[in-house]
């Protein structure tokens, strides 16, 4: 956890910005300059699709930090957590590189983000995966 933590937390805490930022976007109200938001922003179906990400990343954050949490207690079962979160994480990042692939929308600010959401898991989670087996594995 020593070295996943840095990328749990600032993943975790970066959704949760994202969409306290995009909150006061869906009541109207400009927060951002329009530059930073993606292409077709507010057409009503890219509108949808973003939002539709809302219920996995909170999930996936509040997992995330609930296992940063519980690893500094010494409870072991942040493991489980830990491995939800990352695999939850590389599903958002994954979805969404697919989704721009699929639209042949390259914008090199937003596909980072998203390489980087599907990547950073993949470094701890088969270790973490393993970890968490049950310990019957070894006796089958």
């Amino acid at each position: 956890m020593k070295r996943m933590r840095p990328f749990v937390i600032a993943t975790d805490i970066g959704f949760i910005l994202y969409w306290l930022i995009s909150l006061p976007l869906l009541l109207g109200m400009d927060v951002v300059p329009a530059s930073w938001l993606f292409k077709d922003y507010h057409d009503p179906l890219v509108y949808a699709w973003n939002w539709s990400f809302f219920p996995l990343d909170m999930v996936l954050s509040v997992c995330g930090l609930l296992a940063v949490r519980r690893h500094s207690r010494g409870d072991r079962s942040w493991r489980p957590l830990a491995a939800f979160s990352l695999a939850l994480t590389f599903c958002a990042g994954f979805m969404a590189i697919s989704f721009w692939t699929i639209r042949l929308d390259f914008d090199p600010s937003w596909w980072a983000v998203n390489l980087f959401l599907m990547f950073w898991p993949l470094f701890f989670l088969p270790r973490l995966t393993w970890a968490t087996a049950p310990e019957s594995r070894g006796s089958q």
